[in-house]
């Protein structure tokens, strides 16, 4: 069997290891929701899982959309903490975004994150989980993180425009060998790069730990390439063309990964269906909706706050499906470091949602 055959093998195992049921069509960065005086908010953060959990079956937690640039150690920890609660309440896979600008940074906190994990469950650290072969998956299932129903690490490319694809693929190959089940997050926002397809290709075809592809660049380059990526499983995170980029549509991913998903699960996850039983008029109209709510919201918050957009915008939207059609007679909900959001996005959120017929009737709260 060639080496990349057996990769693609073995990668195979890692994903039935990790997700036996198969890998959800659908994920969630979830939002950070924080209490009246800027604190991580556990019980508002619990009820939104809930919510989503009919539709959602897969977090990845803290994403960029949760605030995962911005928060401390200490408010990262306390985040994993009411995730790992609820992952085991509500039966979901958990994806740990280890959002650092180098690799060295993200090394250290992503073996940090295990230990901690580890030390949790009451369990020493398992030296199997760093050989890279196909008992690696059976290792990890079996490890606290598996028995979490911690499905892996997201990490980004090493951030700045300066930094070469060389570099970025040597980042990126000295987290993988770590052992890991890793996802790699393409994050042009924040990261001001983007990996090459010829870069993801190679890793793709060296560690079959790299299971999981999400691009949030809108553009699509690393799928559209034809590069081989060996059976890794890929998630779009683009606000746009929801109805035309699965595979089952004709499309290049395999899934998504979307901020979106807060505040839209039902819709997305009836999407998924209507595609996936080729009923691609209404998934066509649903598409169009929710890509004009997600742009036009996003622009009302660029126009108005400082601050990662894509993570106020859902913010927003989140308050009306947590308060419903009187949401903006609610205060407004607190943003990382403790500000409330401008009124003004609150009102024009409503607006907007209304408009396009996506208003709920009542609120999940």
């Amino acid at each position: 069997m060639s080496d990349e055959r057996s990769v693609a093998v073995e990668r195979v195992q890692w994903l039935k290891a990790l997700f036996p049921g198969g890998v959800p069509a659908l994920w969630c960065p979830p939002v950070t929701h924080y209490d009246r005086d800027g604190a991580i908010d556990g019980a508002r953060i619990a009820a939104h899982l809930r919510h989503l959990s009919p539709y959602v079956k897969g977090f990845l937690i803290p994403g960029s959309t949760g605030d995962g640039w911005e928060l401390s150690e200490a408010e990262f920890r306390q985040l994993l903490e009411i995730a790992l609660d609820l992952t085991q309440e509500l039966d979901l896979h958990l994806l740990i975004g280890i959002l650092k600008s180098d690799a060295a940074a993200a090394l250290k906190s992503l073996r940090e994150t295990v230990s901690w994990i580890e030390a949790r469950a009451g369990q020493g650290n398992d030296q199997s989980l760093s050989r890279p072969a196909g008992p690696a998956a059976a290792a990890f299932a079996a490890s606290a993180l598996g028995k979490a129903r911690v499905c892996g690490f997201a990490v980004c490319a090493p951030r700045g425009r300066e930094v070469s694809q060389e570099e970025m693929g040597a980042a990126l190959a000295s987290i993988l060998e770590a052992g890991l089940p890793t996802a790699l997050y393409q994050l042009p926002q924040m990261t001001q790069n983007e990996v090459s397809p010829e870069v993801a290709s190679s890793l793709a075809l060296r560690f079959p730990n790299f299971v999981l592809f999400k691009d949030s660049s809108g553009a699509d380059r690393v799928v559209l390439s034809g590069k081989p990526l060996a059976g890794v499983f890929t998630m779009r995170g683009g606000e746009s063309d929801y109805a035309g980029v699965l595979k089952s549509a004709g499309g290049h991913y395999d899934g998504f990964l979307l901020g979106s998903a807060n505040c839209f699960a039902r819709e997305l996850d009836q999407l998924i269906n209507d595609v996936s039983a080729k009923r691609f008029d209404p998934a066509r109209q649903m598409s169009e909706r929710l890509a004009a709510v997600a742009g036009e919201v996003y622009r009302v918050v660029t126009s108005r706050t400082n601050g990662i957009a894509f993570g106020i915008a859902n913010k927003a939207i989140d308050h009306f499906f947590a308060y419903g059609p009187r949401a903006a007679e609610t205060p407004p909900p607190r943003l990382h470091g403790g500000k409330r959001m401008p009124v003004e996005v609150i009102r024009r959120t409503g607006e907007i949602l209304s408009r396009h017929g996506l208003l709920p009737a009542k609120g999940y709260l």
